[in-house]
């Protein structure tokens, strides 16, 4: 968390190359595994506005995918806090959807999760589980990250692996934590409300090719957009 704007546009890498993103693929080479890493800011054509990218790398440190958050913080709550992403962040418009060994993977983040027509977008190109690295606030946090990360699990039948910040930070923000696996019966399979650690579950793909067979909603739906 930036204390100001101008910190963030200061560490802003390009597409391709910095530290941030060596780090990530090194992460991911060092240890074989598939990381969703993010958000990082990316530099764009504005000079006082970058790209909040999620970036996704194989198990062999190669960049699979870039997802550029599509949905801005620009809210006043009614504790009094107030954000304003867009002064510095220029949305993205692409929904990105990848395969991975475990499946189609669709990417979102934090405040993409209050926009089900995203996810709708994501299940159309086949998402079987959908990643969403965030930082809500305590406050929005509180009253809605749970509900909102298994209603996107329920009503698209997919897992859900919703990462997210908790813990004070030097700009004063508090974020609410949480950190959760759901699967597409919104069960929540694992989670850790506070501070650092793990949180693990399987992908079970009997599991989730059964539920979609069982409970067919998705192919009972009469309004597209």
């Amino acid at each position: 968390m930036a204390l100001r704007d101008a910190e963030r546009l200061a560490v802003a890498e390009r597409d391709g190359t910095g530290p941030i993103q060596e780090f990530l693929a090194q992460q991911a080479r060092t240890h074989g595994l598939w990381l969703v890493g993010g958000t990082i800011p990316l530099q764009t054509q504005e000079a006082k506005r970058v790209r909040a990218a999620c970036l996704v790398y194989n198990d062999r440190g190669e960049r699979a995918a870039r997802y550029d958050k599509i949905h801005l913080f620009d809210v006043k709550l009614d504790n009094g806090e107030e954000y304003n992403e867009s002064a510095a962040i220029e949305p993205g418009d692409e929904p990105i959807v990848i395969d991975t060994p475990f499946g189609r993977l669709g990417l979102a983040v934090c405040y993409d999760l209050r926009f089900p027509e995203l996810f709708r977008q994501l299940l159309d190109r086949g998402a079987h589980l959908f990643a969403v690295p965030s930082a809500f606030t305590v406050h929005t946090g509180r009253a809605h990250w749970e509900v909102l990360v298994r209603a996107r699990a329920v009503e698209n039948l997919a897992y859900v692996v919703a990462s997210n910040q908790g813990g004070y930070h030097l700009d004063g923000r508090e974020t609410y934590g949480d950190s959760m696996i759901v699967n597409p019966w919104g069960e929540v399979l694992d989670r850790l409300s506070r501070g650092s650690g793990v949180v693990l579950a399987d992908f079970d793909r009997n599991f989730f090719d059964q539920t979609r067979q069982r409970f067919p909603s998705i192919q009972h739906r009469r309004l597209r957009s």
